[in-house]
């Protein structure tokens, strides 16, 4: 049904731009981040980050919390602008678009967002048609076409009619994926997808994942802390910390890494460079109050 529904995307682009042409050159590289740095005063977010990721492969970002993993989304997809460096979609730096230029760039991005992020007075059919009413002018019964492919897709065209308060925490993952791939992406960003759900809902999204993204022929990224479920999907994984990318490369590569820092996280180990107590004062000093008025 994926493939099967290429000829419907290739009218829906003649008649109203569901396809989005190239910006630049083809490269193998679809997004390339060079010497990035930004920071949130007084601390740094990033520092020289430089990051590449393929086209056609699903591409892990990982690293502990608070390394900036969601911000480096958001950089991405300009809703943030760096400090320094450039970042390149499909060969053109995304800071010298003019605003009608952005988005139609963002257009060719879908996003699963941490928690579904589904609209609560609306139906499935609806959160997944929303983006289709809001970009497009096709007519409701080329919507109903591509809606309930869509939720086919991810096994709920039955639940078309339910509403997100009726749905399981992986019924709605899955929703909210429907409607991530509803306008067709060339990119499709997972942030933190496995979150919350439980061991048979993540394999059903893990298997997803990787559908959509060979079905497709996208380009996926996955933010996540979930050491095993990207292990099975990705491609390529990066681990950031302190600002840059800490190790790279295929996520068994990752797992037999001579950095310390890499094997505290790809295992799990409580003890290791990065710390258990957050940057603080003295405890004495502080709990006593000592050189306070």
């Amino acid at each position: 049904m994926l493939i099967g529904f290429q000829g419907l995307l290739l009218f829906c682009a003649a008649t109203d731009g569901l396809g989005f042409q190239s910006l630049g050159d083809y490269s193998e590289n679809l997004i390339e981040i060079r010497d990035l740095k930004y920071s949130r005063e007084p601390r740094p977010i990033f520092e020289n980050l430089n990051l590449t990721i393929r086209r056609g492969e699903i591409t892990a970002i990982m690293g502990p919390s608070g390394t900036g993993k969601t911000t480096l989304l958001r950089l991405i997809t300009r809703q943030l602008i760096p400090q320094q460096g450039a970042i390149y979609v499909d060969g053109v730096d995304i800071a010298t678009l003019t605003q009608a230029q952005l988005y139609t760039m963002r257009q060719r991005f879908g996003m699963l967002f941490q928690n579904g992020a589904l609209l609560t007075d609306l139906s499935v059919f609806e959160n997944v048609a929303f983006p289709l009413r809001e970009h497009t002018a096709l007519t409701n019964r080329l919507i109903r076409h591509i809606v309930l492919t869509k939720l086919h897709a991810v096994g709920l065209r039955g639940a078309a009619d339910m509403m997100p308060s009726e749905l399981s925490g992986g019924m709605a993952r899955r929703v909210a994926l429907a409607r991530a791939m509803v306008m067709d992406p060339d990119i499709l960003i997972y942030d933190e997808p496995f979150v919350g759900l439980d061991p048979i809902s993540m394999g059903v999204i893990v298997r997803l994942v990787r559908r959509m993204n060979d079905a497709l022929g996208i380009t996926s990224i996955i933010v996540s802390h979930d050491v095993e479920e990207v292990a099975t999907v990705a491609d390529r994984s990066f681990l950031l910390s302190d600002g840059k990318v800490a190790a790279s490369g295929r996520p068994e590569e990752l797992r037999t890494a001579n950095s310390e820092l890499v094997r505290q996280f790809m295992h799990g180990m409580a003890d290791g460079p990065v710390a258990f107590h957050y940057d603080a004062p003295g405890y004495a000093e502080q709990l006593l109050g000592r050189d306070t008025e």
